[in-house]
């Protein structure tokens, strides 16, 4: 048998929708409630941080709130990076932390984290679980009143484009998970492998960019992320 291919899996909000996160595009989502320009972009945030801070202090409280956890979508790719022998690389546009709770520890978030706060004045980036205001000091230069959510806003470029263009490079297995296709530059990477890697996608039903897959299959999350994992790892007798 040939050698494992490269794996690179991307994730969005569809993925987390079956632990109580509700997509972006769901009827009572975060977008249905408030404007993007409002909350989500670094103009927002110069015009009123208080509301841009209220905003993200209510998704992070959600978060870190007991009947949130991982579902079997988030436990199937951490147990298929453990078992996996070739190269792993899980990169999400979601800002929970719910792949790193199920174990994924091979993984990048291109659109930051939630639980993370970072300072415009020294740029440093922190953990972070409790609630952001304007008074708010940063950890390392003490300045306060200059800390944000670290989530890349809409017109920011997001993290680890370097790294996340050199793992598209290396695959041979391209898996797209629970993402509607029109966030760029992720709904750009299924064309950017097409014909060196076969593609995959996982979604509730088709994305808008599903013309771009070798293969896709439609149904819930928690079942069809479990069902693909344990088929790849029975072709490969792992």
């Amino acid at each position: 048998m040939s050698e494992p291919p490269a794996i690179f899996v991307l994730t969005g909000a569809g993925i987390s929708r079956e632990s109580g996160l509700s997509t972006f595009r769901d009827a009572d989502g975060a977008w249905a409630q408030v404007r993007i320009e409002d909350v989500a972009t670094p103009e927002a945030f110069a015009r009123d941080p208080a509301r841009v801070h209220d905003f993200y202090n209510a998704r992070r409280a959600q978060l870190t709130s007991a009947a949130i956890a991982p579902n079997a979508a988030h436990l199937a790719l951490a147990a298929l990076e453990r078992r996996w022998p070739g190269a792993f690389l899980l990169v999400t546009q979601n800002v929970d932390d719910l792949h790193e709770r199920a174990g994924s520890k091979r993984l990048l978030h291109m659109h930051g984290e939630l639980k993370r706060v970072r300072c415009a004045r020294c740029d440093a980036s922190h953990s972070w679980d409790a609630a952001l205001d304007t008074a708010t000091a940063c950890p390392s230069c003490l300045l306060p009143g200059r800390m944000r959510p670290d989530i890349v806003w809409f017109g920011e470029m997001p993290y680890h484009m370097e790294r996340i263009g050199g793992a598209l490079r290396r695959c041979g297995l391209f898996v797209a998970i629970g993402t509607s296709g029109n966030v760029y530059p992720a709904a750009g990477f299924a064309a950017e492998v097409c014909g060196r890697a076969r593609t995959v996608e996982l979604n509730l039903e088709p994305s808008e960019v599903a013309s771009q897959f070798d293969e896709a299959i439609h149904g819930k999350a928690t079942g069809v992320v479990p069902a693909f994992v344990a088929r790849l790892l029975a072709a490969w007798k792992l």
